[in-house]
């Protein structure tokens, strides 16, 4: 007769723990994960002397290597300026018809020049400081915020050779100058704006940095920088003139030329200018913001 033998019962695997609940009971979080959006803006103002010590460290190192130091500054866009008066001014003649040509054209570069510089360091600002996403925890809007306040420092250097300029041919100093703060206010919130949108592209694809200078040229030589579009236009259909001028670039560098110039008059701006900058501000800025917030967690991993 076989004995039959007795087999302990199978081991019973006690059940894993449910880590994600462990986690929150010890106030434990995901690495890197996205705040909320009200979070965001939260940490990211508590981070505002940061932002503006990075840009003013960034425009001093910009010209250390230079003898001339901080002077190219302002000789930059002013050399920048030359070049256009002699190639559009005086061989195209778009000077014709524009009065105040020279301050017409030194005002267009120097306001252009803030959003050209704006986007294109928007697009290098994740994919340039790799070194700094990777090291230190920040909200990461800040480096295109910093780059777009840098870009404004800059402008307001070259605001003063722009004074200048425009009392040196004969431009009178008028309470319409005033109204310049609030056109480089929405110029400024526009910029970063598009900076933010640039950011979170050129981190993705770091080969658009390549591609930004040929759309910004296009971009500048329909803006109106070294022409007057209701001059050159005038021939046309009025609704080319009017998409030319509600481009964003132009409702900037026109209302900052309406503001400054009292040869450019209320005329030649296109319709309720204000309420299209502060839409251009707004759908860009808020909207630019959203959009690189969305991948805060992304941003210098892979």
């Amino acid at each position: 007769m076989s004995q039959v033998l007795d087999t302990p019962p199978p081991t019973q695997t006690p059940a894993a723990p449910d880590l994600a609940a462990l986690a929150a009971r010890h106030g434990l979080s995901v690495s890197g994960a996205r705040p909320t959006l009200p979070q965001y803006v939260r940490q990211l103002w508590a981070r505002r002397h940061f932002i503006a010590a990075f840009a003013t460290a960034k425009l001093t190192a910009q010209y250390s290597q230079a003898k001339l130091g901080q002077v190219w500054q302002v000789m930059t866009p002013l050399l920048n300026a030359a070049v256009y008066y002699f190639i559009f001014g005086m061989l195209l003649k778009t000077k014709k018809g524009v009065p105040d040509y020279v301050p017409f054209l030194v005002t267009g570069v120097f306001i252009w020049t803030f959003t050209q510089s704006s986007i294109m360091a928007g697009t290098r600002a994740i994919s340039g400081n790799l070194g700094l996403v990777r090291a230190l925890h920040f909200p990461r809007a800040a480096l295109p915020i910093s780059f777009c306040l840098q870009q404004l420092q800059q402008l307001l250097f070259s605001m003063a050779a722009l004074v200048v300029i425009l009392l040196c041919f004969g431009v009178p100093v008028s309470a319409s100058w005033l109204l310049a703060l609030p056109a480089l206010f929405l110029q400024f919130v526009f910029n970063a704006g598009m900076s933010m949108i640039m950011a979170r592209a050129g981190a993705k694809t770091p080969d658009i940095a390549q591609l930004m200078p040929f759309v910004l040229r296009t971009w500048m030589y329909v803006s109106g920088v070294m022409w007057s579009i209701g001059t050159v236009t005038r021939k046309d259909a009025h609704i080319v003139t009017l998409l030319l001028q509600c481009n964003p670039a132009a409702v900037y560098l026109d209302l900052m030329r309406f503001a400054l110039i009292d040869s450019f008059h209320a005329a030649q701006l296109p319709p309720h200018v204000w309420a299209l900058a502060a839409g251009w501000a707004l759908v860009a800025g808020a909207g630019g913001f959203i959009y690189f917030w969305k991948a805060e967690e992304t941003y210098g991993r892979g």
